[in-house]
Parts: structure tokens; C-alpha cells; sequence
């Protein structure tokens, strides 16, 4: 990895105290592990946009769609305070080439999803958004985010790791002068990892390139970007990756000897009861299909999403 993965994540997450309480939230899975192949960009949106530590607690009321940002006690809003900051830094991180964020769970201000908001007579919702994470999700819409509590769950921290390389590629293909080859090549590398997410949103975009002549390029890049998008969000199950699997078996059946391809498919089967992790028949797979030198299959990022070094795919 020569070119530097750099993350953004919210402070307190790193053991930075900057809580509410002058506490901190640090969590050893983001600097033990993945910290080792990553640099952090910390952020705290309540200390920087002037807030101190510590400090009233804060919470969201009003409309869950533009909600106001309240202290907890006192209710005195610091709405426009936030705001204010909130478009200065957006401009400032658009600087850091900035992979993906992790954001804190739960929070006012960083919360990415289900945070409490509150109407005039005390009652709360769970649908809201934090205003920082809000403002950063419309300002970088290719930038993958996730909450540091989701990511313990190793089929959702995958999906994260995978999403940052695949927009991460995304956005190599537009910083290029936009073409349809260049279109048709970058779907091709990742048509069996699209497939893995959904077979629907692949169909769709297969189709998508197929008539690509008949659509104007930069129309065309921002329907397919919208349906990556899509796509990538909805989550890769067992039995997805096992029809995927399976999938590569048949494109190896003219090489593959009965022995090989029987082998092949009791790793497959010993991965779908839970036996094994994916890593496993992955890993037999790409030894075949070098071994035999298929140029597809090869090319496929579905069988190397991202760097060996941050290979979780031995998790699940």
C-alpha cells in the first residue's frame, strides 16, 4: 500500500478527551487493528466549533430533518454556532483526500443514523442524523461512512473496508478524462463484487454500460455512480457470496478436473454452514484461477477487494 489510507473519525473514539464529561470513548479495535494500516484525521465538531470541556450535554430537537442543536438542561441552542463551523471544516477536509469517516455512535453532533431527536413536550424519535455527519454525508457523497459501533460486527466492518476501496477506485475513474471504455473496464473489474451486494442493482448497471453509445458520457458516469452507491450499501449475506462462489466454479469447469472441482465445492459448502470463513474457498479459488490463467476472473476485485494487509475476510 504506497498511497496512504487516511480516515477521518471523530476525537473521542481515538482516547482523545473531549467529551461531554472530559471523558473519552476509546475504541481498540480502530487503533489496535485497523490503526496499524490506516492515519487518522481527528474531529470533534462540539470542541472545535467553540463548545467546551466539559460541558452541558447536547441533544437534537425539532424536525428530525433539520433539527436544532439544544443543551440538555438549559436549552440554550447552539444551531447556528455549529452551522457556522460545520461549513468551514466541510471545506477544509475536502483538502485531506479523506477515504472514509468514522463517526461517533449515537451523538448530536457525529451520530450517522437513529439519533434521538426531541419535540417541544419531551417525546423522542430515533431518526435523526447528527448535524456534522449530516453536512459531511451531503458534502462528500462518495466518501464511505460508518459508527464505531456497527463496525464490531465483522460482516458490516467488511462491507466498510470493501466500500472505502471500491469508491476509492470510483473516484480514480472520474479524476480521468470520462469515457466509455473507461466506464465498461471499471464494471468489468467489479462486475462479481457488485453482483455479490445485488444481483438487481448489477443487472442494472450491466445494462447500463451495454448502451452506453447511446447516452451522454457525463450522464451516463452519474446514473451508474448512483446505482454503485446503491449497491454497495445493501449488505453481502453467505448465501450471496456462496452463489458468487459457485459462480466462479462454472467459469473454471473446462480446467478444473472432477477432483479440483469437487474439492472446491466442500469448501464452498463448509463456508455456507459456517465451518469456514470466506477467506478460505477465496483463497483456493484464486490459486486456480492463476494457476490456470483466466483472464476474467483474474481481473475480478471480488477475489482481492482490498489490500491483503486488511483482509478481514478471515472473520466471516
Amino acid at each position: 500500500m504506497k498511497k496512504t489510507i487516511r480516515l477521518g473519525i471523530s476525537a473521542c473514539l481515538l482516547g482523545s478527551k473531549v467529551r461531554f464529561d472530559g471523558g473519552h470513548k476509546w475504541d481498540r479495535f480502530i487503533t489496535d487493528t485497523l490503526g496499524r494500516y490506516v492515519e487518522y484525521r481527528p474531529v470533534c465538531p462540539e470542541v472545535e466549533c467553540g463548545l467546551g470541556v466539559p460541558r452541558e450535554p447536547l441533544r437534537l430537537a425539532g424536525d428530525p430533518g433539520s433539527p436544532r442543536l439544544m443543551t440538555v438542561h438549559t436549552a440554550q441552542e447552539h444551531t447556528k454556532r455549529m452551522a457556522r463551523w460545520v461549513r468551514k471544516r466541510v471545506v477544509e477536509l475536502a483538502k485531506e483526500d479523506l477515504w472514509a469517516f468514522i463517526f461517533k455512535a449515537r451523538s448530536p453532533s457525529c451520530g450517522v443514523k437513529r439519533i434521538k431527536v426531541f419535540n417541544e413536550e419531551g417525546a423522542r424519535t430515533k431518526n435523526g442524523v447528527g448535524i456534522f455527519a449530516r453536512a459531511f454525508m451531503e458534502h462528500f457523497p462518495l466518501c464511505p461512512v460508518e459508527d464505531e459501533d456497527r463496525l464490531h460486527d465483522p460482516a458490516i466492518r467488511e462491507n466498510f473496508i470493501e466500500r472505502i476501496f471500491v469508491c476509492k477506485r470510483w473516484r480514480e475513474i472520474l479524476a480521468q478524462k470520462m469515457s466509455r471504455d473507461n466506464l465498461a473496464d471499471f464494471h468489468n473489474r467489479h462486475e462479481l463484487l457488485i453482483l455479490a451486494h445485488s444481483v438487481k442493482h448489477s443487472g442494472m448497471m450491466k445494462k447500463l454500460v451495454a448502451r452506453a453509445p447511446k447516452n451522454p458520457v457525463k450522464e451516463l458516469y452519474a446514473q451508474y455512480q448512483s446505482l454503485l452507491l446503491e449497491a454497495l450499501r445493501l449488505k453481502v449475506t453467505p448465501n450471496k457470496n456462496v452463489g458468487i462462489l459457485q459462480h466462479i466454479v462454472g467459469c473454471l469447469k473446462k480446467q478444473l478436473s472432477p477432483d479440483e472441482r469437487k474439492k472446491l465445492l466442500e469448501v464452498i459448502n463448509s463456508y455456507r454452514q459456517g465451518d469456514l470463513p470466506l477467506i478460505v474457498p477465496i483463497t483456493l479459488l484464486n490459486h486456480y484461477v492463476h494457476r490456470y490463467d483466466l483472464p476474467y476472473l483474474r481481473e475480478q476485485y471480488y477475489l482481492y477487494p482490498h489490500p491483503i494487509e486488511l483482509q478481514f475476510k478471515n472473520h466471516v
